[in-house]
């Protein structure tokens, strides 16, 4: 796939797609039916299949005190959408002259102009422009004048058990993994969320109490609920994933250490070897307990060895896969 960051002077091979606009963030199952609409789409039309998003996600702009809500930053977001057969990715800067582009403007510009689309395929609801002035219906209008064709996706349902009835959102799944239902978060995304950095060195505790451990900042995106998780760890080369090894791990602020910044410290089972500078990404599979400050480190290894017990029981329950929707029960 390839990826630009901007829409003047695209090559010829690339222009006339079909699109999928969107800020896609946590490319979840709703998404990724949006782009696979689209990908039929433009395999009937033989023109390339793209995907138009916005970069940072707009909210980071005009909110950016809360910056770190979003679930996928770039280069995961990026890998995802890649990986649903997407010949080019539109990665459009948002910054002051995007907000202000008129939602006229942004069609003529950025679509007509720009891109010369062929198709764009968004959700009912998605709304675009200075002040979100532009909607489907305004679209479909202009895409009538100027020669392109709308498609209006309806969105994909989710499962009452799995987050309540309505339409799987990114919002939903931010509130999952808030909440410490990672497997909740898994089946609306369809696949397990990570958090992914480069393995850094720590103040070596775990080695000394006998749990080596695997340190990474958490930066850039959701903060999930503190406390120990199941996890599988995944060794990346580049973008690509590489060995996955089970493991437990606790994000948060180690109340017994008392640190200011969360970080994530895993536990990797049945692995020796330096990881350090790697970059790992850590799928969270199954909250085990909020984090907790014991009395001694004796405790502290006990309630470790109970951690680990409970964690490649739920990882063996789990399975490799992200559940279905209609694979959860009640909570």
């Amino acid at each position: 796939m390839r990826i630009f960051r901007h829409y003047q002077d695209v090559p010829a091979a690339l222009k006339g797609a079909v699109v999928a606009l969107g800020n896609f963030d946590g490319v979840h199952r709703g998404h990724q039916a949006l782009i696979a609409e689209a990908a039929r789409h433009a395999a009937a039309l033989d023109v390339p299949l793209g995907v138009i998003a916005f970069e940072p996600h707009p909210q980071e702009y005009f909110h950016p005190a809360n910056a770190a809500f979003r679930l996928t930053p770039f280069r995961i977001k990026a890998r995802l959408i890649a990986g649903l057969g997407t010949d080019v990715m539109f990665a459009l800067t948002f910054d002051e002259t995007m907000a202000k582009k008129s939602a006229q403007d942004f069609v003529l510009d950025v679509l007509v102009n720009g891109l010369g689309v062929s198709c764009v395929v968004v959700g009912a609801d998605f709304r675009f422009g200075h002040g979100r002035a532009g909607d489907v219906t305004l679209l479909s209008y202009m895409g009538e004048m100027e020669g392109f064709g709308v498609v209006r996706f309806q969105p994909v349902p989710a499962d009452a058990h799995a987050s309540g009835s309505g339409k799987i959102s990114s919002t939903r799944i931010r509130t999952a993994l808030q909440e410490g239902r990672p497997e909740v978060a898994a089946a609306l995304l369809g696949h397990w969320w990570a958090i992914e950095s480069h393995v850094e060195h720590g103040d070596k505790r775990g080695r000394v109490i006998g749990f080596p451990t695997i340190n990474m900042r958490w930066e850039g995106s959701l903060a999930p609920a503190f406390g120990v998780y199941a996890v599988r760890a995944v060794l990346m080369d580049g973008d690509k994933p590489g060995p996955r090894y089970d493991g437990v791990a606790n994000f948060g602020i180690r109340p017994m250490f008392e640190i200011s910044t969360p970080l994530l410290e895993t536990y990797l089972f049945d692995f020796s070897g330096d990881l350090y500078g790697k970059h790992m990404a850590v799928e969270l599979v199954a909250y085990l307990r909020p984090e907790a400050k014991f009395d001694s480190l004796d405790a502290l290894k006990d309630q470790i060895t109970r951690d680990m017990e409970a964690a490649r029981a739920a990882l063996a329950a789990a399975g490799p896969d992200a559940p279905a929707l209609d694979a959860l029960t009640p909570r």
